[in-house]
C-alpha cells in the first residue's frame, strides 16, 4: 500500500506541477483564469461532497467566515502566480515559490507559537540570495520575479492558516469553502468594478483548458492529498511536494522551448534552492524521530 501510495503522491505532484503548464496555455489573463477556476473548482467539489461522497455541508457561521478568509489567500495566491508566469514565464514563477520556506520559518513561530527554527531561518536565507542572484541574471523578468514572490507569500499565509482550522471540519469542506470563499470575492471584484462584462471575453478553448485545471489538476489532487495522510507521513508529502518546481521547470522546457530557456546561472541556483529545501526536510524528519 506504501509503495501504491507513494506513486499516486508523486502523480499528484507531477499535476501541481503541470498547472504552471496550463497557465501559460491559457490565454486569458490571470484574473478571468482564477475566477473561472475557483468557480469550476468549487462545483465540482460539491458535486463531489454532496452526491458521491453524501457529506453534510453545513458548518459554523464562524467557521465559515475563517474558511473564506483564507480562501481569499489562496485566491490572491493563485492571481499573483499566474500573473507571474504571464508576464514571464513558467521557470521564474515556480523557482519564486521556493521562498514559501523563509516565509514560513517568519509566520509559522507567530501563528502557532513555537520557538524559531535556525535551521529553516538559514535554509530561507539562502534561498533569498538565490533568488537575488536570480533576479539580478534574469532582470529582464523583474514584474515577474515581484509577483512571484508575492504568491510564494500569500501560498505561505493560506497554509500556515490552513493548517490552523485543520479539524474542524471535514478537509472536503475546508477545501470547498476556501475555494468558494476566493471565488466569491474575485466575483465581487468584478460586479463593484463594472468589469463583470469582461468575464465573456473568453474563448471555448481556454474555457475547456481551465475547465480541465479546475477538475483534474485542482479538485482532484487537493482531495487526493488528503486522502494519502492516511497512508504517508507528512514528513513525506510536503518534501515529495517539493518537487512541484522541478517537474513544472522540466514539462516547460521541454512544451515551450526557447521561451522557457534561462541561464545556467538561473538553473544552478533554482538547484540550489531546492536542494536546500530538501536538506530542510530531513533535517526536520530527523529531530521528529529523536523525540
Amino acid at each position: 500500500m506504501h509503495k501504491s501510495a507513494l506513486f499516486r503522491l508523486h502523480f499528484i505532484v507531477f499535476l501541481w506541477g503541470f498547472t504552471a503548464i496550463l497557465g501559460k496555455l491559457i490565454l486569458a489573463n490571470a484574473q478571468i483564469l482564477v475566477f473561472y477556476r475557483m468557480l469550476f473548482a468549487s462545483f465540482f467539489l460539491f458535486i463531489f461532497l454532496r452526491f458521491f461522497k453524501k457529506e453534510s455541508l453545513g458548518i459554523s457561521r464562524n467557521l465559515l467566515l475563517k474558511l473564506f478568509g483564507i480562501g481569499v489567500m489562496m485566491a490572491f495566491h493563485w492571481l499573483c502566480f499566474f500573473h507571474s508566469i504571464k508576464v514571464s514565464n513558467v521557470s521564474i514563477a515556480l523557482c519564486c515559490l521556493s521562498l514559501s520556506t523563509l516565509f514560513a520559518s517568519i509566520l509559522e513561530p507567530i501563528v502557532f507559537k513555537r520557538k524559531v527554527d535556525i535551521a529553516e531561518v538559514i535554509i530561507g536565507i539562502i534561498i533569498v540570495i538565490c533568488i537575488s542572484v536570480i533576479f539580478k541574471i534574469e532582470f529582464r523578468y523583474k514584474e515577474g520575479i515581484f509577483f512571484g514572490i508575492l504568491a510564494a507569500l500569500f501560498g505561505t499565509v493560506f497554509s500556515v492558516f490552513n493548517g490552523k482550522l485543520y479539524g474542524k471540519t471535514s478537509s472536503g469542506n475546508i477545501i470547498f469553502y476556501e475555494i468558494l470563499g476566493g471565488f466569491l470575492i474575485i466575483a465581487l471584484f468584478y460586479i463593484f468594478t463594472g468589469q463583470i462584462m469582461q468575464l465573456g471575453e473568453i474563448s471555448y478553448r481556454d474555457l475547456a483548458l481551465i475547465c480541465l485545471l479546475s477538475s483534474i489538476f485542482t479538485a482532484y489532487p487537493m482531495l487526493e492529498s488528503v486522502n494519502l495522510m492516511k497512508y504517508i507521513s507528512p514528513f513525506t508529502l510536503i518534501l515529495t511536494i517539493n518537487l512541484e518546481p522541478v517537474y513544472g521547470i522540466i514539462l516547460a522546457f521541454f512544451i515551450f522551448g526557447e521561451s522557457e530557456q534561462m541561464s545556467p546561472v538561473f538553473y544552478i541556483a533554482s538547484f540550489i534552492m531546492i536542494l536546500s529545501i530538501v536538506v530542510n526536510g530531513i533535517i526536520k524528519s530527523r529531530k521528529a524521530r529523536k523525540i
